[in-house]
């Protein structure tokens, strides 16, 4: 089956593979990619595909259903029950595009990916305290 959302894990990220699982789905959602109704993979098939072990696929899923993001339906898998708030399929691309403009405008100026994030940390960290994030 094709499914929606396909998991990749970054083993020296630091993050638990749970954690990564759930950011994945939180992010497709945030994304519109997963959308209210569309089941995940079975904890089977990622088990499968990444080489991991069942417990940590289940923990993930557990921990979305917590969050109230997806439900477990007994025989026939886990489905996407609510999506997440927050700007619009057609927002997110006018946004990444300006996103990824700055970016090439930064890198031209000779930062480097480490001084990207550093940058945007703080200018992320001053919306924050502004209220604005």
């Amino acid at each position: 089956m094709l499914w929606l959302i396909e998991f990749n894990l970054d083993r020296g990220s630091g993050v638990s593979t749970y954690l990564q699982l759930v950011h994945q789905v939180k992010q497709a959602l945030r994304l519109g990619t997963l959308r209210p109704g569309d089941q995940l993979p079975t904890a089977r098939e990622v088990v499968e595909s990444l080489a991991i072990n069942p417990n940590t696929v289940l923990k993930a899923y557990r921990e979305l259903e917590r969050e109230g993001l997806v439900e477990g339906r007994p025989g026939m898998g886990t489905f996407v029950r609510q999506g997440i708030a927050g700007a619009t399929l057609a927002e997110h691309t006018r946004l990444r595009r300006g996103l990824e403009a700055w970016v090439r405008d930064a890198l031209a100026a000779g930062l480097d990916q480490e001084d990207l994030r550093a940058l945007f940390t703080v200018v992320l960290a001053d919306a924050s305290k502004e209220g604005v994030a």
